[in-house]
């Protein structure tokens, strides 16, 4: 390289030198003058921006004035070199422009601990009567007759006549089997009553003060002075309460809008209430998080409140619907609870929602084919057993010891060995010291049968059917208190598992009385647990039905049941590909493939 370009490169640098000179001096102003705390980081950005494109100019036009009159050729590359140094900074600062902001959305049996207790009301009437009238409803019927008749149903269930057609309505919109409208209108009805005695005890009014002043003047008018001092002395003494008042009036127009905000809370749980009446559970759930948002944040148990019966309202739609999501939100709901209601200052509290958190993972878990999610339930169940002792509350403690039964017996059904499940029975039994027949009756009949399900898998382990019976004996003792009137759902649930127990002990007879018993419990099971209401159990119990089916058709020469035993098989595997469902697809899917094997053997025979 010659000297003469060095030097010229050397004024090239000086004005570079320049142009840097003037970007530290503006930026050294803008920030003595403390620019930059006043702006958003977007027009911050801008600004320096603005900054580099102004030293930018400046060297360019430096440059361009050089070479126009006396850059040698040596160095004419320079200012296109500067050039494509300014569109690549150019290119630089679009790619990294501040991104535009976003609108974003908001996130918003076992036992499952609530807050209340709707008791449900008593109805007189036979389903086919209620049935007739939601059909009449349904019609737009409104003969004098079935006003009547109405107007009758009004004053049995203690609400107006237009109320009893809501409900009507309600019902109409909704595949409720007819053993189940008695139950659910008198649920609906008694929940409907609830709302109102607690709506009944909301307080919105305001005192509203007297114009003394104004009564001054028109006293005057009239040539009532004395009248007219006396007013204005009281206005006077008034206007002097207000100010030395004026300090705590602020902290009473703060207090006053938490008030607001609170009374707006309830307000809007009790639409999630009426969400949760007519078995919309992910609309109820949105509600008690809009109220939990709406509470101060230093009103924390409130706010915790209504954050527990989102959790709840997710973990039925999880839990009824096979909607896994919906469980994963009610998992994040409990963990979020647990931080609100920490072990330290609300103990039982805490372990109430340990409880249902291990309830949540448990559903989850069954439905998974790995054990992550059972060891977890199992891990929270016995966590709230550390505050929830015999001593201390003896029915929290046994209905937690029955979820921790259930849980370590599905995971007992994943492993080879028995320890578990020797667990699940000693932890069953121990619930049963304190949930007695006597006592609490239906939480009884859900122990046995959960001791019964349990019995039945280790029985399925050993050679004999000691065990075997032992579950048969538990489950039809459950269906003592588990009447198909009083509650369905759990009486097709225990049908469900009297026929699996029934199935096991029909495949190790050589007749095949036990295995036509299994098939009647699942079909009756089935009249119950409807595709639409709980699909998942549904498919359950298909898959149940079909493997009866399937046992009944390898002792039958005919290849009738084998087809009938794929048809439900395939009706279950339908619900479980579309919930998700992993273990019970590869069980379903495997069914399927021996039951046709058989029906192809059969047929080439």
């Amino acid at each position: 390289m010659s000297v003469s370009l060095l030097a010229e490169l050397g004024k090239f640098a000086g004005i570079g030198g320049l142009a840097i000179g003037i970007f530290g001096w503006l930026f050294r102003e803008a920030i003595r003058l403390k620019v930059f705390p006043e702006l958003s980081p977007a027009d911050g950005y801008r600004l320096l921006c603005l900054y580099l494109w102004l030293v930018f100019g400046i060297a360019l036009a430096g440059i361009g004035a050089w070479v126009w009159t006396v850059a040698p050729p040596e160095v004419a590359w320079a200012p296109w070199g500067l050039a494509v140094t300014c569109v690549l900074a150019a290119a630089w600062t679009y790619a990294h422009r501040p991104p535009t902001a976003k609108a974003s959305a908001s996130d918003s049996a076992t036992q499952i601990v609530v807050n209340g207790d709707n008791s449900p009301v008593q109805i007189g009437w036979k389903p086919d009567e209620v049935l007739a009238l939601v059909e009449a409803v349904g019609r737009g019927a409104g003969d004098g007759a079935m006003l009547a008749r109405i107007e009758a149903l009004s004053s049995e269930l203690g609400v107006t006549s237009g109320a009893v057609q809501g409900f009507l309505q309600t019902l109409g919109r909704r595949d409720i089997p007819l053993e189940r409208l008695n139950t659910t209108l008198a649920e609906i009805a008694a929940h409907h009553r609830a709302m109102l005695d607690r709506l009944a005890a909301l307080d919105p009014s305001d005192p509203v003060a007297g114009e003394w002043v104004s009564q001054a003047r028109d006293a005057l008018v009239a040539g009532r002075y004395e009248e007219a001092d006396r007013l204005l002395a009281t206005a006077e003494t008034a206007d002097l309460a207000a100010a030395r008042q004026a300090e705590q009036l602020a902290a009473q127009a703060r207090d006053a809008a938490e008030r607001r905000y609170i009374a707006a809370a309830a307000t809007r749980a009790e639409r999630g209430e009426v969400a949760l009446g007519r078995i919309d559970y992910l609309a109820a759930a949105e509600h008690f998080r809009q109220a939990a948002k709406l509470v101060p944040a230093q009103r924390t148990d409130e706010r915790a409140d209504y954050l527990q019966r989102r959790a709840g309202g997710l973990y039925r739609q999880g839990d009824e619907f096979g909607d896994n999501g919906a469980l994963l939100g009610a998992i994040g709901g409990y963990h979020e609870l647990l931080a609100l209601w920490p072990r330290e200052r609300v103990p039982l509290d805490w372990a109430a929602t340990q409880n249902n958190l291990g309830n949540a993972l448990s559903a989850l878990g069954e439905r998974e084919s790995g054990t992550a999610r059972l060891e977890e339930a199992v891990v929270a169940l016995r966590a709230a057993l550390g505050e929830y002792t015999r001593e201390r509350v003896p029915l929290d403690w046994a209905m937690t010891q029955n979820n921790l039964g259930n849980a370590l017996q599905v995971l007992g059904e994943r492993e080879s060995g028995t320890a578990r499940l020797e667990e699940a029975l000693a932890a069953l039994r121990a619930a049963l010291g304190e949930r007695t027949r006597e006592r609490v009756p239906l939480d009884w009949a859900m122990t046995q049968n959960n001791l019964g399900a349990a019995l039945q898998v280790l029985g399925e382990r050993e050679s004999g059917t000691a065990r075997l019976e032992e579950a048969v004996a538990a489950y039809r003792a459950a269906l003592g208190e588990y009447t198909r009137e009083r509650v369905p759902l759990a009486w097709a649930a225990t049908q469900n598992n009297l026929g699996n127990v029934l199935g096991r002990l029909g495949e190790r007879e050589s007749g095949t009385a036990r295995l036509e018993e299994a098939v009647a419990a699942y079909r009756a099971a089935l009249e119950v647990r409807t595709r639409e209401r709980v699909p998942l159990d549904w498919a359950m119990t298909q898959n149940n039905l079909g493997a009866a089916l399937q046992a009944l058709g390898e002792r039958e020469s005919g290849t009738a049941r084998l087809e009938e035993a794929v048809v439900a098989y395939r009706a279950a595997l339908d619900i479980f590909r579309a919930a998700e469902a992993g273990h019970y697809i590869g069980i379903v899917e495997s069914n399927i493939a021996a039951a046709e094997a058989l029906l192809q053997a059969r047929r080439r025979r």
